[in-house]
Order: structure tokens, then C-alpha cells, then sequence
């Protein structure tokens, strides 16, 4: 399954850092920057994360905000957000059915290796529950300037 601009964002409930949960659907409303990552404390995903982290002022200002999913446990999300003082959500998927609705589990190939992993996407997502921006394969260079960019124009 994929999600497209234009169709209406699947919701879900995860559990979250700290020990709480999130719903999608409570965040009607706001602006939500949904992007998935495929590991805790790795250089990419810290360096996506801390960018995020760095610009929530930014996002804060246009009344968006962000959660990080990935399939690492609560308690990885924990050690994480801490060491890196992360200031937004970090969602657990630990059986993948969020990022696969997402049609962000996908088969990789690593040395001639494949496998299946989460590919580095992100959501914006609008006030209404609409999905107004994707971005897949996702480099990080540049990237939270250019969801940014979008949440300013939603």
C-alpha cells in the first residue's frame, strides 16, 4: 500500500517515548510532519533527527508538528531523544503495520544483500487529515528545509 498527496493519511496509535501513546486523528488540526527512519542513534537518522530538533521552532511557528516512527522500541526511542535532547515525538512501530500502510517497508539490497527495512520517508500532513506532501527515498542534506519550505505553504 501507498499514500498519496491528496488521500486522507491512515490513522493510527503507536506508543511513544516516555511511556505514552499517540493517535493520528487527535492531531486533526495541526500540521504533522510524519517521517520514518530506520534506525535510533545511526549518523543518517541522527543527523534527519537533530535537523528536525534544530528547525521545531520553524515548524512550531507555522503550528506543525513532528514525529519520528521507526521500529525500535520505546526504550531505544528513550536513550535516543535523550543523548540527542530531541524536543518532538518518537513513535514505536515495532511490528511495522504503520510504515507498511505508509508503503514505507520495503525490500532493500544492501551487497547484493536484500532485505526488507524502512526507506527514509516523510508525510506532511494537513490541518484536515490530507496528506499535501511525500517525500521517499529521502537524502538528508536539505530535507528539513524543504518540508519547511512545504509546512509553510499548507
Amino acid at each position: 500500500m501507498s499514500v498519496e498527496v491528496g488521500s486522507p493519511a491512515p490513522d493510527f496509535t503507536l506508543p511513544t517515548d516516555g511511556g505514552g501513546s499517540v493517535t493520528l486523528s487527535a492531531l486533526t488540526g495541526k500540521t504533522v510532519v510524519l517521517y520514518f527512519y530506520p534506525k535510533d542513534d545511526t549518523s543518517g537518522c541522527t543527523k534527519e533527527a537533530c535537523g528536525f530538533g534544530e528547525a521545531l521552532p520553524d515548524f512550531s511557528a507555522v503550528d506543525a508538528v513532528i514525529m519520528g516512527i521507526s521500529k525500535d522500541s520505546v526504550a531505544s526511542h528513550d536513550k535516543f531523544k535523550a543523548k540527542y535532547n530531541l524536543p518532538f515525538t518518537l513513535a514505536s512501530d515495532a511490528g511495522s503495520d504503520v510504515t507498511e500502510r505508509y508503503g514505507a517497508w520495503v525490500e532493500k539490497s544492501m551487497y547484493g544483500r536484500k532485505y526488507m527495512g524502512i526507506d527514509r520517508s516523510t508525510f506532511l500532513i494537513g490541518k484536515d487529515g490530507l496528506v499535501k506532501a511525500v517525500w521517499r527515498k529521502v537524502k538528508v542534506p536539505g530535507h528539513v528545509e524543504d518540508v519547511l519550505k512545504a509546512a509553510k505553504g499548507v
